[in-house]
């Protein structure tokens, strides 16, 4: 018998995001029934804090945010860290180092902010604006400390990594956008899965009673770990292929399917 939910894990980008960033009708209603009936409701997403706050805020959402692909954990409201697992400095600085030498594009998220090169390549629109620094040189981006994660950017890019740093005891997470290819290099503990079953053990709320609604390689074992894992419509085949259950794609409200699925059917049953 599948247990009753008391918290469901959202992805953004490609899950509870359209391309344009907004979220629709029916998965806004969703969520607000789902936070009435008391289930407890998370972003997780590999994009740095900024956005999730400013997403979380909008919805109302009742838990810490976690971000940069598990590394980060922050709770908004008290504006306080609550789990960071940077990438540790000796190997960041020589990657930045290298890439700096042979202009390797690269961006940093530190100081929970991302980090570019003046001048470079902006390779998708989320690389401008307020979250984004540019710097001389990356190198300002380690005065603060360890970074959260690099990325390298592009097919070029993430050969070079593979190549120069493809064994150094870290996190390696590839994705791709239509024809872009990136690699997030994180720390090796670091990881959504991870960073949720953290969450959720402060809360004491067993992985059985999680949902996770998810659509990018990154969100696989979050998937598998939860008690149900969901992959959105617009998922990768091999994302579809590793879940039980498959809901509709982003613009066709996957999210609210899910919740509504998995939260509320034994209502309408019992109607």
């Amino acid at each position: 018998m599948t247990q009753p939910i008391d918290l469901i894990a959202l992805d953004l980008d490609g899950t509870l995001l359209a391309p344009d960033e907004s979220i629709s009708a029916g998965d806004r209603a969703a969520i607000a029934r789902a936070l009435k009936a008391g289930i407890r409701v998370v972003l997780v997403t590999g994009r740095g804090v900024d956005t999730a706050v400013k997403v979380a805020r909008d919805l109302g959402t009742n838990l810490p945010v976690i971000c940069a692909h598990g590394a980060l954990t922050k709770d908004f409201r008290a504006n306080r860290t609550l789990a960071h697992m940077p990438v540790p400095l000796e190997y960041a600085k020589a990657m930045l180092e290298y890439a700096e030498r042979k202009a390797v594009d690269v961006a940093v998220y530190a100081q929970e902010s991302f980090w570019r090169v003046r001048g470079s390549r902006v390779y998708m629109q989320d690389m401008v604006g307020p979250a984004w620094r540019e710097v001389p040189s990356l190198l300002e981006a380690l005065h603060g400390g360890a970074p959260t994660f690099i990325r390298f950017l592009g097919q070029e890019a993430v050969a070079v990594l593979q190549r120069e740093f493809g064994d150094l005891p870290l996190s390696y997470r590839y994705e791709t956008w239509f024809d872009f290819v990136e690699c997030a290099v994180l720390n090796r503990e670091a990881s959504k899965r991870n960073a949720l079953a953290r969450l959720c053990a402060d809360f004491q709320i067993a992985s059985e009673r999680v949902l996770a609604v998810g659509d990018s390689r990154n969100d696989v074992p979050m998937l598998a770990w939860a008690g149900i894992g969901v992959a959105m419509g617009n998922a990768l085949p091999e994302v579809r292929a590793a879940v039980r259950y498959v809901t509709k794609d982003n613009l066709h409200d996957g999210v609210a399917e899910a919740i509504e699925r998995f939260c509320f059917a034994a209502e309408k049953k019992t109607a």
